[in-house]
């Protein structure tokens, strides 16, 4: 999580390349064992591009949701509200009825969420 001058970014901690890299190890015998499988070389990248690049930025305008191949673009109007599911993930719940999964962010993020959209979303009140 990093907060600058365009918001707040929350990421996957650079730890979790740490896994990858052990993927990487894992993969290496049997990657160099014929020219066919050279191939699996591409799971350990493409696992890194998912650490760093999955995650949301949050500003005053609204919400960046990234995933590996794309993003998508939230304002704050078409944002009803966030639902928390079972393992504590958050979902933003559109005013046309949709859902966006919000990867990586969890309901301990709330109210980082809620200081960085400029007081769009309210202040999570504590539960009673």
């Amino acid at each position: 999580m990093t907060e600058g001058a365009r918001g707040l970014e929350i990421r996957l901690p650079r730890t979790a390349l740490l896994a990858v890299l052990v993927l990487a190890v894992c993969v290496l015998p049997l990657a160099t064992a014929s020219r066919w499988l050279a191939v699996l070389l591409l799971v350990p990248v493409a696992a890194a591009a998912w650490v760093v690049r999955t995650g949301v930025d949050v500003d005053a305008d609204g919400l960046t949701v990234r995933a590996l191949l794309g993003s998508r673009r939230l304002r704050w109007d078409e944002v009803a509200g966030l639902r928390v599911g079972r393992r504590r993930e958050l979902t933003a719940v559109l005013r046309d009825a949709g859902t966006v999964r919000l990867p990586v962010v969890r309901a301990r993020h709330l109210d980082l969420l809620a200081a960085a959209s400029g007081g769009r979303l309210p202040e999570p009140s504590p539960a009673q």
